[in-house]
């Protein structure tokens, strides 16, 4: 008898290559999203004199061990950093990758790789989980803030499917959309480092679960460069808790008026 040729009805799901819905959409990849707008806030801000990263750590418990380093902020190379939201394990899966490009670009070219070059780099990583069968797409979006000899300061954020795009200032994660609208009316575009940090708790604070922010629930990355060389700080809690008093009292004296 003639053999007739198994569809993908027949395939186990976790086998089958990602399909388009008959409206053109990919639900993986929406799923994927999904559990990022379900994750701890991050925000991404362009200043004249550096960049911000900032996100709420995630806390669910107080028997937790607290962590012994950055739990949102990953440093990539010298010159590029990251903070994430969505699945933590494969953000690790990415950012090791990345971190392997940037090497291997040092080791072949003898100078840091192009920013954008390393962010286009993963992207086309994470597409490829996008296509093709046994696989689903990772479940993190980055916020990439670097700096090159090119094109100065940069902010890039990137999402499941693979897309990535360049931004003055975006958030992404629980209530990004709310943190967007926020970023939209107050965002200049000659603003310090210390005016976008003090954004970025505004935002934090709109977007994030907790009724009252501490700085134990936040954390901020600031990137500068002095001359070629580029630095990368993570703000101590007690700076945190300066900043969070100061945008209360200016908060409280823009309610007074």
């Amino acid at each position: 008898p003639a053999r007739t040729i198994p569809s993908f009805a027949r395939i186990p799901t976790a086998v089958q290559p990602p399909l388009s819905s008959p409206d053109g959409r990919l639900h993986q990849v929406e799923y994927a999203i999904e559990a990022i707008n379900n994750a701890g806030t991050a925000v991404g801000i362009l200043a004249k004199d550096g960049i911000v990263l900032a996100g709420e750590k995630n806390k669910p418990s107080n028997l937790l061990a607290p962590s012994k380093g950055p739990e949102k902020m990953y440093k990539i190379d010298d010159h590029l950093t990251t903070v994430v939201a969505g699945l933590t394990a494969d953000a690790n899966i990415l950012i090791n990758n990345a971190r392997i490009n940037a090497q291997r670009y040092i080791y072949t070219y003898q100078e840091p790789m192009p920013v954008e070059q390393l962010v286009e780099k993963v992207c086309n990583y994470k597409q490829a989980y996008t296509q093709y069968g046994g696989l689903r797409p990772f479940g993190v979006s980055f916020l990439f803030a670097g700096w090159d000899e090119y094109h100065g300061y940069q902010l890039y954020m990137s999402d499941p499917s693979g897309n990535y795009s360049g931004w003055k200032a975006t958030c992404i994660g629980q209530n990004n959309q709310a943190g967007k609208n926020l970023l939209k009316n107050d965002y200049e575009e000659n603003l310090t480092i210390d005016a976008a940090m003090k954004l970025a708790v505004k935002v934090l604070v709109k977007s994030m679960d907790a009724t009252t922010a501490s700085a134990d629930k936040l954390e901020f990355c600031i990137m500068t460069t002095d001359g070629d060389k580029v630095i990368q700080r993570i703000v101590p809690e007690a700076d945190v808790t300066k900043i969070l008093e100061e945008v209360a009292l200016e908060t409280a004296s823009e309610g007074d008026m």
